[in-house]
Parts: structure tokens; C-alpha cells; sequence
């Protein structure tokens, strides 16, 4: 019975962590401009789908990797500033579709140029299992976990010591005050998205040894990475990380115990739950006034 509840847990903390880092996408956009992109998902599908192809043509695998993060976050520049930055001024709802109109482009440009067919890519340490009390781990999860929690270090950095993440920070608490004291607005949202689109796409490369990649994967994934950023409080970096567990731990064990039939349904349940007893998520901030 252990060895079967610790084989669910490594799965959905794994899968979590992929959910944990398109939630750090929303979240970064979020904050940044109030802005809920929707295309979250179609940079972690991005990612995964480029990976596959360079290494398919032969490039090393580092430089496919690097290449697999480098274009999502160019195509994350492009949806701000073709899509957002045209629609500056523009309602919340509005530029919700906005968004879901981008991931449909991308989704659909990613068909015509990769086909439908699924595929992967080798897992980075080969395949062979890690044996840990009766559970067998895969060494790519550690993967997953460990650039995880590389990320959200790195991000903690980037806001806590760099200029750009305070300009970041200055323009989610106030993007008026902000600009009077010389911050680019436009800029922060532009970085914004660079980062949000890496994010994804690493989250992508991560999972696809393990579950394989395809042209509408984006879409469940993007979903379940909103929920997540829901659940721990959207705007909050922290709360993006429990949530994307903690969605992923409940997904596992619900598919265990239950069916994989709900497996997809739970996360929605989820986000019902948590906020019907903490409307703001488990780390909202109590103060805020955003919708």
C-alpha cells in the first residue's frame, strides 16, 4: 500500500511541476500587466514540439534545448506586441480572447508546419528506474523537479537582486507611479512575456520524454497550469508552485484510486473548492483589488 500511495505521489509531483512552472507564466504576466494569457500553453507544447525536431535533425541535444527556449520566448515578444500592445486600453475580457486567439494561431501553425503525429525525444539520463521504498522513479522526474526549483530560485534572484525584476515588481504594484520614476512599462511587459513564453517551453522539454508531445497538448496543460496559479492565488510566485503540486498530487491519486477516466475533470473540481472556502486562493494577497 506504501509503495503504491509513494508511485502516485512521484507521479503528480512530477506533473505538477510542469503545471508549477506554467503557473509561474501566468503569474508573470499577471503581475505584470493584469493580463491572463491564455497562449501559456501553446509555449509549453512549443517547446517540446521544437525540441523533438532539432534533435531530429541532428543537432546536439544542449543546442536543441537552447534553441526550444530562445524561439518560445521570441514568439512570446511577438504576441505582445502584435496582439497586447495593439489592444493597449482595452478590457479585461477582451484581452482574454485576444490571448485565446494567439494560442489558436500558434496551435494551428505548429499543425501545419509539424503534422499531428505525437513523438518524443530521449529522457535526458536514460530510462532506467530509480528504486526508492517499492516505487519506481524515473530518472527524468528529477529532472523535472530539480529545474523546477532551479527556475523558481532563479526568479526569486531575478526580483530580489536585479534592477529589471524590481522594474517588474514596480510595475505589477503600480504601472503609473512606475513610469513617473522612469520605468519603461512597455519593456517589463516585453520581458514579461520572454520569460513567461522560457518558462513554458522548459516545462515542455521536461515532460515530453515522459509523455510525449503533439500540436494540441498546450491546450489540457495551459488549462491545468491556470488552475493551478487559481488555486495558490494568482499573482503570487509561491502559491503558483503549491497550486501546480498540489493540482498534480490530487490528479495522480484521483486517476490511482478513482479512474483515469476523471483524471482531467479534477483539477477543475479542485479550483471550486479551494476557492468557494478562500476566494483569493491559498497565497492571494487579501489586499488586492484585481479581478
Amino acid at each position: 500500500m506504501f509503495s503504491q500511495i509513494l508511485q502516485f505521489m512521484f507521479s503528480g509531483v512530477t506533473v505538477g511541476a510542469t503545471y508549477a512552472l506554467a503557473a509561474l507564466g501566468f503569474t508573470l504576466i499577471y503581475n505584470a500587466s493584469n493580463v491572463i494569457n491564455f497562449a501559456q500553453g501553446e509555449f509549453i507544447m512549443l517547446g517540446g514540439i521544437l525540441t523533438v525536431f532539432f534533435f531530429k535533425t541532428g543537432l546536439p541535444l544542449p543546442v536543441a534545448l537552447l534553441l526550444a527556449v530562445a524561439i518560445p520566448a521570441m514568439v512570446g515578444v511577438l504576441v505582445e506586441k502584435l496582439a497586447i500592445e495593439p489592444a493597449k486600453g482595452a478590457g479585461v475580457e477582451s484581452l482574454i480572447i485576444i490571448t485565446i486567439g494567439a494560442s489558436l494561431v500558434l496551435r494551428g501553425l505548429v499543425q501545419i508546419s509539424f503534422g499531428k503525429g505525437a513523438a518524443s525525444f530521449p529522457a535526458f539520463s536514460g530510462d532506467a528506474p530509480i528504486n526508492i521504498g517499492g516505487a519506481a522513479l524515473a530518472p527524468q522526474s528529477l529532472w523535472v523537479l530539480g529545474t523546477t526549483a532551479v527556475v523558481v530560485l532563479a526568479l526569486w534572484l531575478f526580483f530580489n537582486r536585479t534592477v529589471a525584476g524590481k522594474a517588474i515588481l514596480a510595475t505589477s504594484y503600480d504601472p503609473l507611479a512606475a513610469q513617473l520614476v522612469g520605468v519603461n512599462t512597455q519593456l517589463v511587459l516585453l520581458v514579461s512575456f520572454a520569460l513567461s513564453a522560457a518558462i513554458g517551453a522548459m516545462g515542455g522539454i521536461l515532460l515530453t520524454p515522459i509523455t510525449m508531445t503533439s500540436y494540441d497538448v498546450g491546450i489540457m496543460l495551459g488549462l491545468k497550469g491556470f488552475v493551478a496559479a487559481v488555486v495558490g492565488g494568482l499573482g503570487s510566485g509561491l502559491g503558483a508552485v503549491v497550486g501546480g503540486l498540489l493540482v498534480g498530487i490530487v490528479e495522480a491519486l484521483t486517476a490511482g484510486y478513482v479512474s483515469s477516466a476523471y483524471k482531467d475533470a479534477v483539477p477543475f473540481l479542485l479550483i471550486f473548492v479551494i476557492l468557494f472556502f478562500m476566494p483569493r486562493g491559498l497565497f492571494g494577497a487579501k489586499t488586492t483589488e484585481r479581478v
